[in-house]
């Protein structure tokens, strides 16, 4: 059975070192390992805004700008040969990762130390702190 890493990117250059890191790493794994992609975005306000726009619409938004922040990464991970699923969901990060990491029995997540949220931490980014408390397997981070 091969091992399972769950990559969560969110275009920050720190996601960027992570994928980098991760293709460094993939070269001392005896077996490739079943590669899993992740960008989390964050949800519309619920309200005003959904009134006036469709759900289709709504998941059209929200899968154009998860594409943005993860075609660098594909590039890369394409660029190495490397094969992955990509997943993109809806809602709080940290809970999200954690959670799809549990439910794919991933056996490592790399995430960078440092994202894109508005308040980063000095010492460490608030969603990797929060994956680091939920996570139920190995959380690599990657300054």
């Amino acid at each position: 059975m091969s091992m399972k890493i769950l990559l969560a990117v969110d275009g920050s250059e720190c996601s960027l070192r992570a994928a980098d890191s991760l293709l460094a790493y993939l070269a001392w794994l005896r077996d490739v390992p079943a590669l899993h992609l992740l960008h989390v975005q964050p949800p519309v306000p619920i309200g005003r805004v959904q009134a006036h726009i469709g759900k289709e619409t709504l998941h059209d938004y929200y899968r154009e700008e998860s594409q943005v922040q993860l075609t660098p990464v594909q590039a890369r991970l394409d660029a190495a040969g490397c094969g992955y699923t990509t997943h993109i969901h809806v809602g709080q990060p940290a809970e999200v990762i954690a959670r799809l990491a549990s439910d794919l029995q991933s056996d490592l997540i790399v995430i960078g130390a440092h994202g894109r949220g508005a308040l980063v931490s000095m010492v460490m980014g608030s969603v990797a702190t929060r994956v680091l408390h939920l996570a139920t397997c190995p959380v690599l981070l990657v300054k």
